[in-house]
């Protein structure tokens, strides 16, 4: 059987790139020379698996569709894909028949279809760490801001302070912001435009040497951090940074800018808008409300219709009642939702895997253990080579952080086994219970903001068209997807499910 051995990283700073690389082609050379398999060819890839688009990786599928071999070998599942899209791909070549074999040297996989199930789990977890580190980044945002910390780059007028991590003000920046609120609420600029002329005399500009956009000063204007305060995600906290200027200022110009402009539009804040698209154009779907008045009933009554915004050209799909696709994404969690039952007898069947996998645990720990000494002997001897300066400082520093990384990982995982059992387990647990959340959450009432967010967990690519929406449900919610009705709320004995390629599309 011809393998071909796919590495990728997920960063394109050379020097970090390389040396990942070629220490993924290192392991699994050794790892092939170990297993007896035959590698025809490397592929190795310097980009994220976030999102579908990495032309190698597109190549490998067209490879293995071509019969150019029969396996893959790589570090982890998660180097082979971190969305459901491709994570699909593997799923559908292996049911398919054109992808015969999986070897990885961190995880276990048999192409059985208790294989590709756990398989499925693998890639699911590693959508599931991007999400959740993505998750984690707007956490310690959200922790600076209340601390009165802006949490993002400085604007005009102030710069990042790297010692202390907040903003501090930049003086001649600062005068030139104080000048343009102070001319413009005493209208000694009538326009935009004598703004944007006025700060280009004073070299303030866009990177490509043109003067500011109009929105870059409205921008401006209306920037509350200027007094002291900032909002950020929708809730506004008092700022430790130095004002530029007083509060009565700012509100003088917003005045100003109110009489001029009358710019101030309204707002809606709509439940579904932001994660469907049009089928149709590939843009995202809007929503607006519209009132209507019964003369018979002398009432009046308000609507909420969502529709394509139209934006790269002509679209002809009509619009939507909110009423209809709330019920459709009802419908699409569904089919992706655990019942009661369907999650008690799971439970039940995992407390069984629990007690069988006691035995494989063991051999895990042991295979990690060992592989925690190599890490160990590898510092070692790496520290040699610098004590005898056959390593340079830099190379050294640069290979002795990624040998820790490594140890610590393997201990995280150690000590993960030993005290939660088996790695799969516990994200097995998190599947079961997000499932039967979903459940719960399809049969509440008003509570639309739930939905959409249980919506966007369990599934992605979420496509509109002739009024109906179908979605792609993430791994392994998408296993669920393939279970007839019935089985959905009746369980059997056996828990059985049917793959289904995560390309393919479920509609409500």
């Amino acid at each position: 059987m011809k393998y071909i051995a796919y590495c990728r990283k997920s960063t394109d700073e050379k020097e970090k790139q390389i040396l990942s690389i070629d220490q993924q082609i290192y392991e699994l050379k050794q790892f092939a020379q170990k297993e007896n398999l035959e590698i025809v060819e490397f592929l190795t890839e310097a980009q994220t698996a976030k999102i579908p688009g990495r032309k190698v990786f597109s190549n490998l599928v067209k490879l293995l569709e071509n019969g150019y071999a029969d396996g893959i070998v790589a570090w982890h599942p998660d180097r082979l894909a971190r969305n459901s899209i491709d994570g699909g791909k593997i799923i559908y070549l292996l049911d398919e028949g054109k992808l015969q074999s999986l070897k990885f040297p961190t995880f276990w996989f048999e192409n059985t279809p208790q294989g590709k199930f756990m398989l499925n789990i693998a890639f699911g977890q590693a959508k599931y760490y991007v999400d959740n580190l993505s998750e984690n980044v707007k956490r310690g945002l959200h922790f600076k801001a209340r601390q009165g910390e802006w949490p993002g780059m400085a604007p005009f007028g102030y710069f990042n302070d790297k010692n202390t991590r907040s903003i501090k003000i930049m003086p001649e920046q600062a005068k030139l912001v104080e000048t343009v609120f102070n001319k413009f609420a005493d209208n000694e600029f009538s326009s935009l435009r004598e703004i944007r002329d006025y700060l280009f005399r004073h070299s303030v500009k866009r990177k490509d040497d043109r003067p500011l956009h109009y929105n870059q000063i409205r921008d401006m204007l209306t920037r509350n951090l200027y007094y002291g305060v900032f909002t950020y995600a929708g809730e506004t906290y008092e700022g430790k940074h130095e004002p530029i200027i007083s509060k009565k200022l700012f509100d003088q110009v917003q005045e100003v800018i109110a009489s001029k402009y009358n710019s101030k539009p309204q707002k809606h804040e709509f439940d579904f808008t932001g994660f469907i698209k049009c089928k149709n154009c590939d843009s995202f779907i809007t929503a607006e409300r519209h009132k209507k008045y019964y003369k018979k009933t002398d009432r009046h009554a308000e609507y909420t219709y969502y529709r394509c915004v139209k934006k790269k050209g002509f679209c002809d799909q009509p619009y939507v009642r909110e009423k209809e696709v709330e019920s459709q994404l009802r419908e699409l969690v569904d089919s992706v939702a655990l019942s009661e039952a369907w999650a008690r007898k799971m439970f039940e069947l995992l407390e069984k895997d629990e007690i069988r996998e006691k035995g494989k645990i063991k051999i895990g720990l042991v295979r990690l253990t060992t592989s925690l000494e190599v890490v160990e002997k590898k510092l070692d001897k790496l520290l040699e080579s610098y004590l005898e300066e056959i390593v340079d400082t830099e190379s050294y520093q640069v290979k002795k952080d990624q040998l820790l990384q490594q140890k610590i990982i393997l201990k995280e995982k150690i000590e993960e086994i030993k005290t939660k059992g088996s790695v799969w387990l516990e994200p097995m647990r998190e599947f079961i219970n997000m499932a039967a959340d979903a459940a719960k959450i399809v049969r509440r009432k008003n509570n639309c903001d739930e939905l959409s967010v249980i919506a966007k967990k369990v599934g992605s690519n979420f496509l509109l068209q002739n009024k109906r929406i179908e979605f792609c449900p993430n791994p392994p919610h998408d296993a669920l997807a393939a279970r007839p009705v019935a089985a959905r709320a009746y369980p059997s004995d056996t828990f059985v499910c049917r793959q289904r390629d995560s390309n393919s599309r479920f509609s409500g």
